[in-house]
């Protein structure tokens, strides 16, 4: 990584962010060019009610297994001024970020909300039963991610770490090196190389975490059990779980940016324009009218 503390990290986050497309349980949020927001999809607990939002920087919206009901039905805002705006489902207080400031990067798993702050401490809030929220004591974290119930912390050094559930070996990170980014899934962690290899630890049941032989990926996205990753030459490549079709990303070309929910995956492609594959029944694929999409690095 480059040779910057971890405030600086941070904050080339804050003004280059990814996260301008994320994917639900079964809904699809996207960042507007404009600093505007648009969701589509199953909106029970008012989770895609984000058409009053302004000056957003980046989204989130949790991930969670197939047979888990509820628990992901929130999305949240980052917003310019480093506060967080946040809709949906609250039985566990995971929308309770009305009082966080100097946030940089936000990550929504199962009932929670995580917050990176830009000295490179984290903030949660949400459900804490398998002390996945335990992260007040993480220095020098540059981006975090969430799953159902373990979260991941990527050090300004390369290195990861991680709280909560660890069943599955899904927090065995502790040997990784040289990592630029960090996604979670239902039960397993994929860790993106500088050398654009990936590396994948926790349940392989379906094939999720077959990530070895991958070469030229810039970007990781990782539903509940299928990962995806984008490649330099703007095409996709997909393993794991694909019984609703949301690996069948082969053909896509001319993508910048991946997001994958619960069953479907969403690509953004360089003219703002975004296409899906995957579950549908909620219509959270139904993306193919939206333009003007946030392109990352922009």
């Amino acid at each position: 990584m480059d040779d910057i503390s971890p405030k600086e990290a941070a904050l080339k986050v804050k003004r280059w962010p990814k996260d301008t497309i994320e994917a639900g349980r079964r809904h699809t949020v996207g960042l507007k060019s404009d600093g505007t927001v648009t969701a589509v999809g199953d909106n029970k607990y008012g989770q895609c009610n984000v058409s009053g939002w302004l000056d957003i920087v980046a989204v989130a919206a949790g991930n969670v297994h197939m047979a888990t009901n509820t628990g992901n039905a929130h999305t949240i805002g980052l917003k310019s001024d480093g506060t967080v705006a946040a809709v949906g489902w609250n039985k566990h207080d995971q929308c309770d970020v009305n009082d966080w400031r100097d946030i940089v990067a936000v990550a929504a798993g199962w009932c929670r909300t995580i917050g990176l702050k830009s000295d490179g401490s984290v903030v949660a809030v949400g459900q804490n039963n398998e002390d996945e929220c335990n992260v007040s004591g993480w220095h020098d974290i540059v981006a975090v991610a969430a799953g159902d119930w373990h979260t991941i912390g990527l050090k300004s050094d390369g290195t990861v770490t991680a709280v909560g559930n660890n069943r599955y070996g899904q927090r065995n990170v502790s040997d990784w090196r040289g990592i630029v980014a960090v996604e979670t899934g239902y039960l397993h962690t994929v860790g993106l190389k500088s050398d654009g290899t990936a590396v994948a630890v926790g349940q392989n049941k379906v094939g999720q975490c077959d990530v070895s032989d991958w070469r030229g990926i810039v970007a990781i996205a990782v539903g509940s059990s299928h990962t995806i990753g984008l490649k330099s030459d703007g095409t996709v490549a997909a393993v794991g779980w694909n019984e609703y079709g949301q690996c069948n990303v082969s053909d896509w070309c001319d993508i910048v940016a991946v997001a994958a929910g619960c069953a479907h995956t969403i690509g953004l492609k360089s003219d703002g324009t975004v296409i899906a594959v995957g579950d549908n029944e909620y219509g959270q694929c139904d993306v193919s009218d939206w333009r003007g999409i946030q392109l990352p690095g922009n």
